[in-house]
């Protein structure tokens, strides 16, 4: 436990006062956060994604269980096969569009932290609460247990055996403490891992593709007559409902979460620019290729309503209607395969982002939680991922309960990128001088603005007969997620304000030096005369 000692630089923030070169970061990048330039690419396991590891980082992330289960929920709520297309459409140039915004915030400031360094750079004041705000949702909705249960699920499907509630969450609670395991312990051999699992998920979605061809071409009339039938008149019956359509869009987006995966991890990328701009996009273009066609195979095997009624196991309903019952049970393998590297890729991105916020000092015992200790690989921000994942999977009941969690999980997301988003022009106006490798175009940057207050929004429009997806009030799950930001900035006000005026003291950042590097900001009280 060496890095947790540490040493001072003599160039604190008490020692010296802050130039203006020191106020904007340096002649390349705006000022983004506490640590001096330099400081926060320090330290770690260096650079050792090549671009290869990186789109498999991307893939691996976009490409977990979505594409093979929610295809049911989203033309089951928009009520046709041609909403749901749409739908998907969309939701795929919502995400490149946000991409190309990402795109060159990551090449304007190409380092680790995604969401916080972007609303770091642009709300510098007041001071850190930015980083605050991003830190309450980050920390404590960034769990993976929605991952790890699906796992446990069909792996019990696969197995064609039942279990108890209890003895999925025994399955899920391994999974997630093996992945943390092995990304603290073995860290490069656990990339080699996610790399691998990505070529599973892709054979997957290619081979359900091909057999979808060959629905379509008549290949299999003998089970499934009329492989056309769910294109014709595409668009009957489909919904008015603005709450409907909303929920099934929030979906869709579900499943290509991950586009911004790169972002969170850029102080490991090698050459992280050229490397961000080719594998961002050539990593959705592929996903969202495979997601169209993996859709069309769907509703060649069955049609609308049947497809709706398959629920969470629609791949396994496709393999069942064109090659029969054992290979609904293989596919459930690989399905299961699919989630655990998706919770690989997450939690390996995710424990980078703990990381840099404990750097930034906004949480309590930052030099312990920015630790690198055993490998090199954030040890601590791993167990900081595993603790809210854990405390999911055990301790909230399955049903309703659980999906609300999940529910809440995602909606504070479409708020900080909708600030992200506001910073991105409040950039563009500030800081026009700051060198741009990428730069996205305004009118692309504006459509993702409108989807995001969209996603804001449209939680609160009343559904049909008053009724969400779960029997709890529609309108909670946004308020509840809403709250969680205000607590944060309520938390900021406590530390920053009141703490600091009733103490009579004024906190000064001190910049701690772990032993593997690893630069920290620590705040010291100073009293004040």
């Amino acid at each position: 436990m060496a890095e947790l000692k540490g040493e001072f630089h003599t160039n604190t923030a008490a020692a010296r006062s802050p130039s203006d070169q020191d106020l904007r970061g340096s002649d390349t990048e705006p000022k983004v956060g506490e640590l001096f330039p330099g400081e926060a690419e320090a330290g770690g396991l260096g650079r050792h994604l090549g671009l290869w590891s990186t789109v498999a980082l991307i893939i691996g992330r976009i490409i977990g269980t979505g594409i093979f289960s929610t295809p049911s929920s989203v033309v089951s709520s928009v009520g046709s096969v041609g909403a749901a297309f749409m739908l998907w459409l969309l939701g795929l140039a919502s995400c490149m569009s946000g991409l190309f915004i990402w795109l060159e915030l990551g090449c304007m400031i190409p380092r680790s932290g995604g969401e916080k360094v972007y609303l770091e750079a642009a709300y510098r004041r007041p001071k850190l609460l930015a980083t605050t705000f991003f830190a309450w949702q980050a920390i404590l909705l960034g769990f993976t247990a929605s991952g790890c249960i699906v796992f446990a699920t069909y792996v019990i499907k696969a197995a064609g055996k039942t279990a108890s509630e209890w003895e999925k969450r025994g399955i899920a609670l391994a999974v997630v403490t093996v992945i943390c395991a092995a990304h603290t312990v073995i860290p490069r051999w656990a990339v080699r891992g996610m790399n691998a699992l990505v070529v599973i998920k892709v054979g997957v979605l290619v081979f359900i593709v091909v057999a979808g061809w060959a629905v379509l071409g008549g290949a299999t009339k003998g089970r499934i007559p009329h492989p056309t039938a769910s294109f014709q008149d595409a668009f009957a019956g489909t919904t008015s409902s603005g709450y409907l359509w909303a929920t099934a869009l929030f979906k869709v987006l579900n499943s290509y979460a991950g586009w911004s995966n790169a972002a969170y991890v850029l102080n490991e990328v090698k050459n992280p620019v050229r490397t961000l701009k080719i594998a961002g996009p050539l990593s959705l273009t592929v996903c969202g290729i495979l997601y169209m066609m993996a859709n069309i195979s769907y509703f060649a095997a069955g049609t609308p309503k049947q497809v709706a009624k398959s629920g969470l196991t629609v791949a396994g309903f496709f393999m069942h209607q064109v090659f029969g019952l054992a290979a609904e049970r293989a596919i459930s393998v690989l399905i299961a395969f699919s989630a655990f590297g998706n919770v690989m890729t997450v939690t390996f991105a995710q424990a980078r982002v703990n990381q840099e916020l404990a750097k930034e000092g906004v949480i309590p015992f930052p030099r312990f939680w920015a630790s690198g200790w055993p490998s090199g690989a954030p040890g601590a921000g791993l167990l900081l991922h595993w603790i809210p994942s854990a405390i999911v999977i055990v301790a909230i009941p399955f049903g309703d309960a659980y999906n609300f969690i999940l529910d809440v999980e995602g909606y504070p997301g479409s708020i900080v990128n909708f600030l992200v988003v506001v910073g991105f022009f409040w950039l563009r106006y500030s800081e026009p001088d700051i060198p741009r490798p990428f730069r996205c175009w305004l009118p692309v940057a504006a459509f993702y603005m409108v989807v995001q207050a969209f996603l804001m929004v449209a939680p609160f429009l009343r559904p049909p007969g008053g009724k969400g997806d779960t029997s709890l009030p529609y309108w909670l799950y946004p308020v509840v997620g809403i709250v969680v930001l205000t607590v944060s900035v309520l938390y900021w006000v406590v530390w920053r304000v009141l703490l600091p005026w009733i103490g009579r003291y004024s906190l000064e950042a001190e910049h701690v030096k772990l032993a593997d590097g690893t630069a920290v900001v620590d705040w010291r009280r100073v009293k004040r005369v």
